[in-house]
């Protein structure tokens, strides 16, 4: 039966939020009234403040559900929840301004309280929210709140789910059965319950401990298909579908009429396109110009340090790569190989080292060595800080890559993804979801997945959001080798 954990959970929500705006609009209040010599310019009584805070308070979270943040979809998710929060905050107190100019009404005793409010609205919100998403998660190791889910179907997409689900106490979501009719199923899983029937899960099954159905193969007969659809509704219990054809439904899906009369679903390769397009180009260009004012004087100090240490090599190396439809760009990065292996590929240059079974050490381990010994002493600093790729700025401004895309590759590279012409669809980035997602520390088809998720489901919030991220890996050193 439906499970009710992410009813309650939304309901805490929606009581923590109204007492986070509360507390923060009664702290501000009294920060200005009672904490600042200066006279405040319309005094009103607590009482009064108050009242007519509360009486507008349900109006307030109304438009917090509005923008979804009370729904499953963003329960996950928290740097969008954040960017809703400060949005829902901010179209909150314009309807609280709006209300005290049309009943005109004083609301606020000084124009510091709202802007007070404001801040510690957004504060105490995120505090709130983040401490309830702990408290679920310590409560997922004890069992509570978490969702049954029967899998139906044998296909990669299903294991791909048993293992990302395989810990309840850190996904939230417990696998009560899978419905499969092959054998490596059974063996490949043998702690899981393996049914060779929907029929037979439905038998041995208690309904009540199904909240949900997630069917990853569509099969050949409809009726069987209708089946399983019929029994989640009549049982109330929740059903997904996960097609097999899953690049059809990532992405950018426009529902259009064509020739005005025949309804056709359109499926671009990339969100990227149109005004999208021209906006990400303006932004590269204002921040790789603001970015670069401060960056310039560090640029020198670095090529001057490897100017001096390793006098005879140039100061930048300029790395052929693949950007948008396979055009080459020269990226340009400080040198932090010595110049002896400069140019060389690693077989040539572990051979003039006189160490040729390094070449097959640094490919196995996915193009890293613990301890190159072609890197220089500050060429290691730089790779550790990321600073080797600050003059990719250069290449921002130009129109090469931009701030944020799939990583930029050699052809030889990306020639082993089956997928580099999709990937190849939009500009290469300076970062990306591969960097923030443990850069190195994940596979090179993990890094190209990523990559081809970016690239079909784009948008300003995502970049925004990989930037802040990269600052933070930076900053960690995640995955820097």
């Amino acid at each position: 039966m439906k499970s009710n954990a992410s009813l309650i959970y939304g309901f805490i929500l929606v009581v923590g939020d109204s007492l986070a705006l509360v507390a923060a609009f009664v702290a501000a209040y009294i920060l200005r009234s009672h904490f600042s010599s200066v006279p405040v310019a319309h005094p009103i009584p607590g009482t009064t403040y108050l009242s007519i805070f509360l009486l507008l308070l349900p109006f307030w979270i109304l438009i917090f559900g509005l923008l979804g943040l009370y729904g499953n979809e963003i329960q996950d998710k928290r740097f969008v929840e954040l960017g809703r929060l400060l949005v829902g905050s901010f179209i909150g107190l314009l309807f609280v301004t709006s209300y005290a100019y049309i009943s005109n009404r004083i609301v606020f005793p000084s124009k510091l309280v709202p802007a007070y409010g404001f801040g510690l609205a957004f504060i105490f919100l995120a505090a709130f929210r983040n401490l309830a998403r702990s408290i679920r998660s310590w409560l997922f190791g004890y069992g509570f709140g978490v969702t049954n889910l029967l899998l139906v179907g044998n296909t990669k997409i299903t294991v791909e789910l048993i293992e990302l689900l395989s810990d309840y106490r850190v996904s939230g979501y417990r696998i009560v059965g899978v419905v499969a009719d092959k054998a490596p199923a059974k063996q490949r899983f043998p702690n899981l319950k393996i049914f060779e029937t929907f029929q037979e899960a439905a038998e041995h099954l208690r309904i009540r401990d199904i909240h949900g159905i997630v069917q990853t193969e569509l099969y050949a007969s409809g009726e069987r298909n209708n089946d399983i659809l019929e029994f989640a509704q009549t049982n109330h219990i929740s059903y997904r579908f996960v097609p097999g054809n899953s690049e059809l439904f990532v992405g950018n899906i426009a529902v259009e009429l064509f020739r005005s009369s025949i309804p056709v679903i359109a499926v671009h390769q990339t969100a990227l396109i149109g005004w999208g397009r021209v906006v990400k180009r303006i932004t590269d260009l204002i921040f790789s110009s603001l970015m670069l004012i401060p960056a310039v004087p560090l640029m020198i100090i670095l090529g001057l340090l490897v100017k001096i240490l390793d006098f005879h090599g140039p100061i930048f190396y300029k790395d052929p790569r693949l950007s948008r439809f396979g055009t080459i760009v020269k990226v340009f990065k400080f040198r932090t190989h010595k110049q002896t292996f400069s140019g060389l590929t690693p077989e040539e240059a572990f051979a003039k080292l006189g160490q040729p079974e390094l070449a097959r050490e640094y490919r196995d381990n996915g193009d890293f060595l613990t301890d190159d010994p072609r890197i220089s002493r500050i060429g290691r600093f730089m790779r550790r800080t990321s600073l080797d790729e600050l003059p990719q700025l250069i290449n921002i401004l130009k129109g090469d890559i931009s701030f944020v895309g799939p990583r930029a590759l050699q052809s030889l590279e990306l020639s082993q993804s089956d997928k580099k012409d999709m990937i190849l669809s939009v500009k290469s980035g300076l970062t990306g979801l591969a960097q923030i997602s443990g850069r190195r520390d994940i596979s090179f088809s993990e890094r190209r997945k990523l990559d081809l998720y970016y690239v079909q489901n784009w948008s300003l919030w995502l970049d925004l959001t990989i930037l802040i991220k990269t600052v933070r890996v930076v900053l960690r050193r995640s995955g820097a080798k």
